[in-house]
C-alpha cells in the first residue's frame, strides 16, 4: 500500500499524521521535496517519533535550502525540479509519502504538489480547523476527485469541531481515519497511541 499525506494548507499537522501512519503500519516514509531545515527536517522529526525497528527512511529527491513554495525554494538554489527525477524508492514494504504545503502548491512552472501523486496511491488528506478550513477541505477533495485521484480517507487536527468535521464527512462522503487532538507534546509514545487507534481503519483502505 502507498498512501500519499497531503494537507488542505501548510502547518495542518501533515507530517505528524505522517508519522502516526508510518508508526501504525510499520511503513517506510519518505519526502520527495523537502525545502528548507535540512538540519531538522520531516524525514528527521518522523524518524524522532517512530518506535518500530521495521521502518525506513528514504532520501529526498530534492533537498533545497529555503523554508518556501518548492518553485521559489529552487530557483533560490539555482535549480528546477524536475518530475522525472523524483523517482518512487524500491521498496517491499508499506510506503507513506509526504508531500509539502497543499496539492497546488507550485513545484516548477508547469507542474504541482499534486502531479507527483501516481495512480496506485491513495490519499490521506489532513484537515485542521481555522477560518476558511471548510473551504479549503472540500476544494482539495474536489480537485483529487476531478483528476481521478483515489482518496483513502482524511484525518482531522487539532481541536474538535462537530460541525465543521460533520459538513465535510457529509458533503465528500469521504471516510475519517480518525483525529488527532492538541496535544501539549508529540513524542514516541503520544504516536504509538494515535497509531494503535488509527491502525485497523488504514489497514481496511
Amino acid at each position: 500500500m502507498k498512501l500519499f499525506v497531503t494537507g488542505i494548507s501548510t502547518d495542518v499537522g501533515k507530517t505528524i499524521a505522517s508519522a502516526i501512519i508510518v508508526e501504525a503500519l510499520e511503513a517506510d516514509y519518505w519526502k520527495p521535496i523537502q525545502a528548507g531545515d535540512l538540519n531538522d527536517s520531516d524525514s528527521h522529526k518522523v524518524k524522532r517519533y517512530i518506535s518500530n525497528t521495521k521502518s525506513h527512511f528514504h532520501p529526498n529527491a530534492y533537498a533545497l535550502q529555503t523554508p518556501a513554495s518548492p518553485h521559489l525554494a529552487a530557483e533560490l538554489d539555482g535549480i528546477t525540479i524536475d518530475l522525472k527525477q523524483v523517482k518512487e524508492p524500491t521498496t517491499e514494504n508499506n510506503l507513506v509519502i509526504e508531500g509539502a504545503g497543499g496539492v497546488f502548491v507550485p513545484l516548477n512552472q508547469t507542474d504541482y504538489v499534486v502531479d507527483l501523486i501516481q495512480p496506485d496511491y491513495k490519499v490521506i488528506v489532513v484537515s485542521r480547523h481555522y477560518l476558511g478550513s471548510i473551504n479549503h477541505t472540500l476544494l482539495t477533495i474536489e480537485a483529487l476527485h476531478n483528476r481521478k485521484i483515489v482518496i483513502g480517507g482524511i484525518i482531522f487536527s487539532g481541536d474538535e469541531n462537530v460541525s465543521t468535521e460533520s459538513i465535510i464527512l457529509n458533503k465528500t462522503g469521504v471516510q475519517c481515519i480518525g483525529r488527532i487532538e492538541q496535544e501539549p507534546y508529540f513524542d514516541q509514545n503520544v504516536i504509538k497511541e494515535y497509531a494503535d487507534k488509527f491502525r485497523e481503519n488504514l489497514l481496511n483502505l
